[in-house]
């Protein structure tokens, strides 16, 4: 028994090698028939290769660390639209090429939302890329060439949901603009993205001056849209025990 598990890791199983070591202690004490001993060994391959691939698929799609969504204190927001928020985890609208906007002041966790919604994408087998806006198009504008910008729009373009975090934290120039608007005309009712902001739609040409493509960049993204507006205070003064206001709002006078 000590040299199966090597010899069933050799043949391709996954499964880690206590993991079979520890199966096959329990096979023989309960006296498995062997069709038993084969379906329950298989179940137990097909759960790791599928931890793995989820692994696999949730690093290529970078969603980086976040909080489940178990954590989430949805009493802590002075204002948000749970009801809409949990319908859309039942993905329908990644089937129909619908997209989302999460709206509100930094740190009230529209990015935790736009991951855990992400994550459950990838969990129902969907292609997910996540990315804050100024990451994309810094990587979109160090192409060389059109051919390669090309190329590399279809990073984004391509996958079933795309994230973009943090429009309207930075500006940006009027190519950038130019390079989300045909982003967003590429997935428009074809594939779905979410977008997590800080600004109505009236104000993101703050965000592109003297772009002549936001008004239509809008449109397209906002035809087939949910918006979402969370307002509170920032979870990461919370966390600092920081007042709401800034540190010195809680200070005594003398």
């Amino acid at each position: 028994m000590t040299d199966i598990p090597d010899l069933l890791r050799a043949l391709g199983l996954r499964a880690p090698r206590d993991a079979l070591a520890a199966f096959l202690v329990h096979a023989t004490k309960s006296r498995l028939a062997p069709s038993e001993t084969c379906e329950q060994l298989a179940a137990l391959e097909r759960r790791e290769r599928d931890a793995r691939n989820l692994a696999a698929r949730t690093k290529s799609a970078t969603l980086g660390p976040f909080k489940p969504l178990d954590q989430f204190d949805w009493d802590f927001p002075r204002q948000i639209d749970r009801d809409t928020y949990d319908l859309l985890l039942d993905l329908d609208f990644v089937a129909k090429g619908h997209n989302i906007l999460l709206r509100g002041p930094s740190g009230v966790g529209k990015s935790t939302l736009a991951q855990n919604l992400a994550l459950r994408a990838i969990e129902r087998g969907h292609t997910v890329r996540f990315s804050t806006l100024a990451a994309m198009l810094a990587d979109l504008l160090r192409q060389e060439s059109l051919p390669a910008t090309e190329r590399r729009l279809k990073r984004y373009a391509l996958p079933n949901l795309l994230v973009l975090d943090e429009l309207g934290y930075l500006p940006q120039d009027a190519r950038s603009a130019d390079l989300l608007y045909s982003l967003i005309s590429r997935r428009h009712e074809r594939r779905s993205t979410i977008i997590t902001t800080n600004l109505p739609f009236k104000q993101w040409n703050q965000v592109f001056p003297g772009a002549a493509c936001v008004a239509a960049l809008v449109d397209r993204f906002a035809q087939h849209c949910y918006v979402i507006d969370v307002d509170g205070d920032s979870w990461r003064q919370k966390s600092a025990g920081t007042p709401p206001g800034g540190p010195k709002a809680g200070k005594k006078k003398r």
